[in-house]
């Protein structure tokens, strides 16, 4: 049987999500892609300020082959994110969009009241909406409603590397919408944090800043690429049953039993 991520339809055999901000290099950031074996690269229009340095940017971008994410990073309303989302598909040829739009500068949350809007506006315009939103079960369930059937909530705040803050809310989410393909996107720090999240039976992780953020970040790729994978096979695997009390592994019934006897 094939265990494949499915993102609104198209099939994928890497769990791990790769952003594409905040390496110290073009270099660095084109090995560090390579070495966490992703699929797909998260991309902003709002990174590159000039003409030149963004050709330089989308040739190394298209040189992985990988699938583009373009995201609307940087948004504040319902207009900026339906401007800069018909601006991403004219330029990578994709009706795929993450949406981002943030609401509260201090810990970047999404704006839940916007976002709902945003994505009901852009699915109208034929757009496949990934949302970044907080681990709100409400949120979630009302973005299904609208049409998405991909769905990405936080760990913790974008940056902090907090890992999960809230599993209660998380596996709620997962319970309660069994069908959509969920992704934790922002907050997990070091790999054990997405190994985590893969045994909790989220569908896959995007990770920016816990890569491009490590002293190295090629390394740190293939670390979480295994970590990924690891809790993906655990997941599926079952994991044992927690006890309050100790169970021992070797079992008495069986065992030779010595007997003393007196002459």
């Amino acid at each position: 049987m094939s265990d494949l991520l499915n993102i609104y339809g198209q099939e994928f055999s890497s769990r791990l999500l790769i952003g594409s901000a905040l390496y110290p290099s073009p270099k660095c950031m084109s090995d560090a892609i390579r070495a966490s074996q992703s699929e797909i690269v998260t991309v902003s229009l709002r990174r590159q300020h000039s003409a030149a340095a963004g050709d330089d940017f989308w040739q190394l971008i298209k040189d992985t082959g990988l699938t583009v994410l373009p995201n609307t990073a940087g948004c504040h309303s319902v207009q900026e994110v339906l401007t800069l989302a018909q601006m991403c598909r004219e330029v990578f040829a994709t009706d795929w969009i993450k949406l981002e739009l943030i609401g509260d500068e201090y810990n970047l949350q999404p704006d839940p009241i916007a976002l709902l809007e945003a994505a009901e506006k852009l699915l109208a315009l034929g757009f496949k909406v990934l949302p970044y939103c907080t681990d709100d079960l409400v949120i979630c369930q009302r973005l299904v409603n609208l049409g998405c059937e991909v769905i990405m909530p936080w760990a913790a705040p974008i940056g902090t590397g907090k890992g999960i803050l809230n599993p209660y809310a998380i596996q709620s989410i997962r319970e309660r919408l069994p069908e959509v393909t969920l992704i934790i996107d922002a907050g997990l720090g070091v790999p054990s944090h997405a190994c985590q999240a893969m045994e909790m039976g989220v569908d896959a992780v995007l990770l920016n800043s816990a890569i491009a953020g490590a002293n190295d970040p090629i390394l740190m790729a293939q670390a979480f690429a295994n970590a990924t994978l690891a809790g993906r096979q655990s997941y599926l695997a079952g994991a044992m049953a927690e006890k309050s009390t100790a169970v021992p592994s070797t079992p008495t019934l069986g065992m030779p039993v010595w007997h003393q006897f007196n002459e």
